[in-house]
């Protein structure tokens, strides 16, 4: 839940509703982006329970395809996709920290926040996973608030009943229904990272799939909420408005005081973001390290905590990097379609693996995909959909952020030439 729900959901309800102008598709968008969610956690459960090691989509790419293509995926997640998330995100924290109270630059507050969740988790999964619930259960609280506050607080808005569609059936309203699920997609992400810390849980066979299932399925609920309240106070046209829809909905019920406990209340879920980014990512770094695919010492796992602290350092200080160079918001814009390109491929490890288990007699697991292999077949074209979508409403960012994924192909391959020129490749790798 920690890594699904950060500050999209105060945000993306506006950006949904600029796309699809009535509240059955606004809140159709939501409720079709939480199961697609569902469906890729159950994917993502038994891959869990047949894979349960460090670095989740990496590890499955690696063994269902080739190297390469996991190196690839783990080169835009530090490039692109988390990095520049997490440094996104600790600018939003300084921002609303700012209207606190906080009178810091907002480089400077960024880089706290994520100097102090970097010393936090070194000390190991257990310190931070409990600095992650925390943060949990004060997010959840703020979204509590703020549904209940737009339920049974505010004033409705009053306006003419709304029709099902805002225009005909046709590919312009589809096109349409796919950008509005870009925001909401994005918000909805984060899930498939509880995977990478399957070789630290206790019995990650049982425990990963039901974390991920009731995880993402208590996230819709909270989501929908959000999206419900939105709609009931603003309206449909003025939730399109407004770029802080969270704050006006506080604003309607408490006025000025409203606004304030709802920037808390922000703060605090960015902070929760960070927090499950800074747990579960470098756990990535670390299995491509101790793969030959990256610097050996990132592998290094300190003998007190068992936490890879290299690993978690260099995260930290490349969104602390990104963070200082101001220029990274954009990375938002364009992170849906790296993100669902490597949904898909991960997805489709699943056929490759069962195929590999049961071939050498392991095909029993603690889960099983229902209705595989057409549920897990559907995830795969809908997250290819999303791709192609996306790539086509916004064809500059989307194909900025697929080029720097590609630039990790030539990357992989000079970093093979130069560790095998050293002797530095472990056996099975140097083989391949």
């Amino acid at each position: 839940m920690g890594g699904i729900v950060g500050s999209g959901i105060f945000m993306n309800p506006s950006l949904v509703a600029r796309q699809v102008h009535t509240p059955a598709l606004v809140l159709g968008a939501w409720l079709l982006g939480g199961l697609i969610a569902v469906l890729g956690a159950f994917v993502w459960a038994e891959l869990a329970a047949r894979r349960p090691q460090v670095g989740g989509q990496y590890a499955y790419l690696r063994e269902a395809y080739h190297p390469v293509l996991a190196f690839i995926y783990g080169w835009g997640f530090l490039l692109v996709t988390l990095s520049g998330g997490m440094a996104a995100v600790a600018i939003t924290f300084a921002r609303y920290a700012r209207e606190l109270g906080v009178g810091l630059p907002e480089a400077i507050t960024a880089t706290i926040a994520l100097a102090g969740l970097t010393v936090i988790n070194c000390f190991g999964v257990r310190a931070g996973a409990a600095s992650q619930n925390l943060f949990m259960v004060l997010k959840v609280a703020a979204i509590a608030g703020l549904v209940v506050a737009g339920a049974w607080v505010a004033p409705a808005h009053v306006g003419a009943p709304s029709p099902l569609l805002d225009r005909p059936l046709s590919f312009d309203l589809l096109t349409a229904f796919g950008a509005a699920m870009a925001p909401v997609l994005f918000a909805y992400g984060g899930w498939q990272t509880a995977s990478f810390l399957a070789g630290e849980v206790r019995d990650p066979r049982r425990n990963m799939p039901r974390g991920l299932l009731l995880g993402v399925g208590a996230v819709i609920v909270l989501y929908l909420a959000v999206s419900w309240v939105c709609l009931r106070v603003l309206g449909t046209e003025g939730l399109a408005r407004t770029g802080t829809p969270a704050s006006d909905v506080m604003r309607a019920a408490f006025g000025p005081v409203g606004g304030t406990l709802i920037a808390a209340g922000i703060a605090i879920s960015t902070l929760g973001f960070l927090a499950q980014s800074m747990l579960t990512g470098p756990r990535l770094y670390y299995a491509m390290a101790a793969d030959g695919a990256f610097f050996r010492v990132i592998a290094h796992v300190d003998a007190r905590t068992r936490a890879p602290v290299v690993a978690i350092v260099l995260q930290g200080l490349f969104a602390i990097a990104i963070a200082w160079s101001g220029s990274y918001e954009q990375i938002l814009s364009y992170v849906v379609a790296a993100d669902w390109l490597f949904f898909a491929l991960a997805a489709s490890c699943l056929f490759a693996l069962r195929r590999n288990d049961e071939a050498r007699g392991e095909g029993e697991v603690t889960f099983r995909v229902p209705g595989h292999p057409w549920s897990t077949a559907a995830f795969v074209a809908v997250a290819s959909l999303v791709v192609l979508n996306t790539t086509y409403r916004y064809p500059v960012n989307s194909l900025i952020g697929l080029c720097l994924l590609l630039s990790g192909a030539p990357v992989y391959v000079l970093w093979r030439l130069w560790s095998r020129g050293r002797g530095a490749l472990p056996p099975q790798v140097a083989a391949e």
